[in-house]
């Protein structure tokens, strides 16, 4: 089907990186198949100790004195899908469709972010048509589970001046700045309380429905988190109804996505615990209509289901009473959401939070929070100040996986020769932005800080959620771009 969209030598590309799977940390199967593809293309090619592969292709005939660009990507995808879709990230493949001008991948992610970025460079390769200078195409390992690759690259490796990153989904708009951020673990441990009444009714609470979303990219449009929505729930539930006793809550699957779903498993006790229940299941059907009046127009398909059961026979492991008040007060009243604007940047998302995922057991927990900024000393300080809330009950929390945001540069050159060649090439202007996503230009920047940078990318929306698409149409001029840029960065007056 990937056969049939334009242009080939691209969609060819992607169509190997949809069946190939690379979840975050299991990239080597790919890896090992673009290193025979690379020999078989006569590139040369080199990996480093963290993972990260590199690929070099001489400049063409007359353009060796042109200078070196790196053309950069993610090897790894976020793997999401919707409750009861039958997929395993490690071994299937994507399952891709075409819809109304839109590949898709319904119930699942596509992988188009940063997959058709890697497609593009690799096309670049291939093309034995194309006018370039020295070519590198850098494919990093571990980006979306905390940039291990760049954190691990090594500064004396590159050779080219210039970076091209291909990581950023809104055609028309080049970016030359991004935020950095760091992760906030939390921890905490116990021993279960054993119940042992006769007649307890078990319960299980699920919130879902939710679009989900990019974690920076998405965060100020102030989608429903389902970590903070069942918690808001569950707070009050329990203090009206002190029988309630929590058993596990689990949310979220991916720190960098916007939690779609979460589900809490309760027990009621003491007299008459089939009354509470009633009167529990009828105030989440009041819950339920009330977030979805607040979400209108956000996130439109919230639901909130409570099933009662009897609970089997023998004794019942729960949190004990304290500890279920820490965590349900404490991850209700974390931040969550965007945290200050730029004033520097119109527009744009200073520092923000996403609580990404919650595992809660009888014997304790963890939950992370992901911190982002465009000023460290703003990841940092949101980063503390989620610290110091938890250490009030004496929680363990850990700082970790700092990365640098990436500092605008307005004075690029190479901005100044990709905006001339989005003129020339589609005879309208483009937009510069700043992004509130981790890009690996940070990082890279910090080990090359001579190095001038630029990224764009094609259209993609619902990066890091099921039903992720890509528009097929933006692909095709970003890769008219993308050679016309090297094209013109080849030539001698450049």
């Amino acid at each position: 089907m990937l056969s049939t969209l334009h242009p080939p030598i691209v969609w060819r590309h992607f169509a190997t990186l949809c069946h190939i799977p690379r979840p975050s940390k299991q990239e080597a199967e790919l890896r090992d198949h673009l290193i025979d593809w690379a020999q078989q293309q006569g590139l040369t090619y080199e990996v480093d100790a963290v993972g990260n592969l590199l690929l070099r292709k001489p400049a063409s005939p007359g353009c060796e004195s042109a200078p070196g660009v790196v053309l950069q990507g993610h090897l790894d995808m976020v793997c999401q899908k919707n409750e009861g879709v039958d997929h395993d990230f490690s071994r299937d493949p994507i399952q891709a469709v075409i819809q109304d001008g839109w590949l898709r991948s319904p119930g699942t992610t596509l992988g188009a972010d940063n997959g058709i970025g890697v497609a593009l460079a690799l096309a670049a390769l291939e093309d034995r048509h194309l006018q370039h200078g020295p070519l590198e195409v850098l494919l990093t390992v571990d980006e979306e589970a905390g940039m291990g690759g760049a954190h691990g690259l090594q500064a004396d490796w590159l050779r080219g001046q210039l970076m091209l990153n291909l990581d950023t989904e809104e055609w028309g708009e080049f970016y030359m700045g991004c935020a950095g951020g760091l992760d906030v673990d939390i921890s905490r441990t116990c021993s279960p309380e054993v119940l042992t009444e006769h007649g307890a009714r078990h319960l299980e609470v699920r919130l879902s429905g939710l679009r989900g979303g990019h974690s920076g990219v998405n965060i100020h449009e102030e989608r429903g988190n389902a970590i903070k929505l069942l918690s808001r729930v569950l707070v009050h539930a329990c203090r009206e109804h002190p029988q309630l006793r929590l058993v596990s809550c689990r949310g979220g699957t991916a720190r960098n996505a916007l939690p779609r779903e979460a589900t809490a498993q309760l027990v009621c006790t003491g007299a008459n615990p089939q009354d509470c229940m009633a009167q529990v299941s009828a105030s989440l059907k009041r819950w339920e209509q009330q977030l979805q009046d607040e979400l209108r127009g956000v996130d439109d398909h919230l639901q909130l289901h409570g099933v009662v059961t009897p609970c089997p026979p023998g004794p019942l492991k729960v949190l004990p009473r304290t500890e279920q008040a820490i965590w349900l007060d404490t991850l209700h009243a974390a931040p969550h959401g965007v945290f200050r604007m730029s004033q520097d940047v119109a527009g744009v998302v200073e520092t923000s939070n996403n609580v990404g995922m919650l595992h809660l057991t009888p014997q304790g927990g963890d939950v992370n929070f992901m911190v982002r900024s465009l000023r460290d000393s703003g990841a940092q300080a949101l980063a503390d100040q989620i610290c110091s809330l938890w250490r009030l009950s004496g929680t363990q929390a850990r700082q970790h996986g700092h990365y640098p945001g990436w500092a605008p540069n307005p004075g690029s050159r190479l901005l100044k020769v990709c905006q001339d060649v989005y003129a020339r090439e589609f005879g309208a202007t483009s937009h510069v932005q700043v992004i509130h996503a981790g890009l690996e230009c940070g990082l890279i920047g910090a080990k090359y800080p001579e190095m001038d940078m630029v990224s764009f990318g094609p259209t993609i929306r619902g990066a890091h959620a099921p039903g992720e698409g890509v528009d097929i149409a933006s692909v095709d001029r970003c890769w008219q771009l993308l050679r016309a840029i090297l094209t013109t960065l080849a030539q001698p007056d450049h």
